[in-house]
């Protein structure tokens, strides 16, 4: 079996998969912590962007998030945007995550839930709006290969031996050799042997799918991961693979799955020639840290009312925009279709020439 089968089973597997199968994954009391479950700041900032490019679309705008998670970015930012959209749809095709979503949502004032809508495609009609995606493209399921002896190109899969799932290496599927055989051509430098990672085939079709009815508008995917030179440098030669249970880090993809989450780290250089393959334009590239503090997210802490409270703004500015936390690890990429003003969240510490 490919590895990008295994971990779509092993994920998206009706009423087995990881994130189809009810159990908690999100918060204190789950596998991990996303940003928006740090506090307020991450979508009150997020905010900040939106409102901008509604300032350009009008009043009849449309704010779309892939994947929702527990619901807290959403709820969040329905509570922080000063121009409220006309719709908020959630691409969810999880069922009980749905059900924690709706949750979470129906604690908002009716106005605001009211404007709430689940869908589990992408909408057939166009519109104008913004699309967010904050830690969706890591979980989309990866290939594997590695470089063996002679420069061969091998394929990673998986198969039983028994016990338990394996690695088993073998000659790459087409689909595989040419999306490798075209990252390789655009690296700088070659891939040594014994060299292993994986790439994402279906990326620039997902992206492709999921923005297809995007008229005009912004859409921004927030995600760990690095620019393509970066991702495969010699020194990540086994990947980047990585597995989270109960707050605690894993390598092994083959360990408790369904239970297990499993993701990969996002090459952005593939999001961005994904987007301008479909006409989207590039809008700006930056670490989170950078995106936060464009957007004024330090405002709210010098803005804190007492001592405490200010006490609890820096610890969560801290997580969320030093190096050592997330500030540099999480990554955000603007793609946009017919917007004229430079992004706000893009203007403090461009990182376009990474790419």
């Amino acid at each position: 079996m490919s590895f990008d089968r295994y971990m779509q089973m092993a994920l998206y597997e009706p009423g087995l998969g990881y994130y189809v199968n009810g159990l908690h994954k999100f918060g204190s009391a789950g596998d991990f912590v996303t940003a928006p479950e740090q506090g307020g700041l991450f979508a009150a900032a997020l905010a900040r962007q939106c409102d901008e490019v509604a300032g350009q679309l009008g009043r009849n705008w449309t704010l779309m998030e892939l994947g929702a998670g527990s619901g807290v970015l959403a709820r969040d930012l329905l509570e922080s945007l000063s121009r409220l959209p006309r719709e908020y749809l959630i691409l969810e095709p999880s069922a009980p995550l749905r059900e924690v979503q709706h949750e979470t949502l129906s604690r908002l004032p009716t106005e605001l839930f009211e404007r709430v809508r689940w869908i589990d495609q992408p909408p057939g009609e166009p519109f104008d709006g913004i699309i967010v995606g904050n830690e969706v493209i890591d979980a989309l399921p990866v290939a594997r290969f590695e470089i063996g002896e002679h420069d061969e190109l091998l394929e990673q899969c998986v198969e039983f031996d028994g016990k338990r799932f394996v690695w088993a290496s073998g000659p790459p599927r087409p689909r595989l050799q040419e999306a490798v055989s075209g990252l390789r051509q655009r690296l700088s430098r070659p891939l040594p042997d014994g060299f292993a990672s994986e790439v994402c085939i279906d990326l620039p079709g997902w992206v492709e799918t999921v923005t297809e009815a995007l008229s005009s508008g912004l859409v921004l995917f927030i995600d760990y991961g690095y620019p393509r030179e970066e991702y495969y440098l010699p020194d990540r030669g086994e990947g980047t693979l990585v597995c989270h249970y109960r707050h605690r880090a894993h390598f092994d993809p083959f360990v408790w799955p369904g239970l297990t989450d499993i993701s990969a780290f996002v090459d952005f250089t593939a999001v961005a020639e994904a987007g301008t393959r479909i006409g989207l334009e590039v809008a700006g590239f930056t670490s989170q840290a950078g995106f936060l503090l464009g957007l004024g997210a330090h405002e709210a802490v010098e803005a804190a009312s007492n001592d405490r409270q200010r006490l609890k703004l820096a610890g969560e500015l801290k997580r969320l925009t030093l190096p050592g936390e997330m500030g540099e690890k999480f990554k955000v990429i603007g793609l946009s279709r017919g917007l004229d003003s430079p992004l706000s969240g893009f203007g403090l510490m461009s990182q376009l020439h990474r790419l």
